[in-house]
């Protein structure tokens, strides 16, 4: 089930999200590892969703935790630099399909910035992880065609 969120607010909507972190990590073997021992040796928060796009000198890790106070206090621990952006978590139920998403924020004219799967998938149905130009408006409509969007508290606790 969905974790309940307001169904108004001063703009009229607003769609569960999660914070994403993306962590910056010098382009060197074995660092990824690192980042990811920190989280697995906490048990308070697990990564559900990861991503990374490599460059010469630097990899950007996407990750989305289960807790994004507990990350936060990880990441700082490390002295790793990170940046947060909210995104969306989508359920692909009712036999509904990526293309079918996408479609509909099309549709609305939204640009989809990126998008990777979970990992973990809370309810064992395809998952994705998504950030577009309006986290609202997405939402509205996608609610509306009867996809589920997942918030922190829907992610799954090992």
């Amino acid at each position: 089930m969905s974790q309940a969120t307001p169904s108004e607010t001063a703009q009229g909507y607003s769609p569960p999200s999660v914070t994403q972190f993306s962590v910056f990590l010098d382009n060197r073997v074995g660092k990824l590892l690192e980042l990811l021992e920190q989280f697995e040796g906490n048990p308070e928060c697990s990564v559900c969703a990861l991503s990374v796009q490599e460059a010469s000198d630097y990899a950007v890790v996407r990750i989305i935790p289960n807790s994004a106070k507990v990350a936060r206090d990880i990441l700082r621990r490390q002295r790793l630099p990170y940046a947060e952006t909210n995104i969306l978590i989508i359920e692909l139920i009712n036999n509904h399909t990526l293309s079918q998403l996408c479609m509909y924020l099309l549709g609305a004219e939204l640009n989809i910035k990126f998008a990777y799967p979970l990992m973990y998938r809370p309810n064992g149905t395809p998952t994705i992880a998504m950030s577009v130009d309006d986290l609202t408006l997405a939402g509205q409509i996608l609610r509306r065609k009867e996809f589920r969007l997942l918030g922190e508290l829907d992610l799954p606790r090992f």
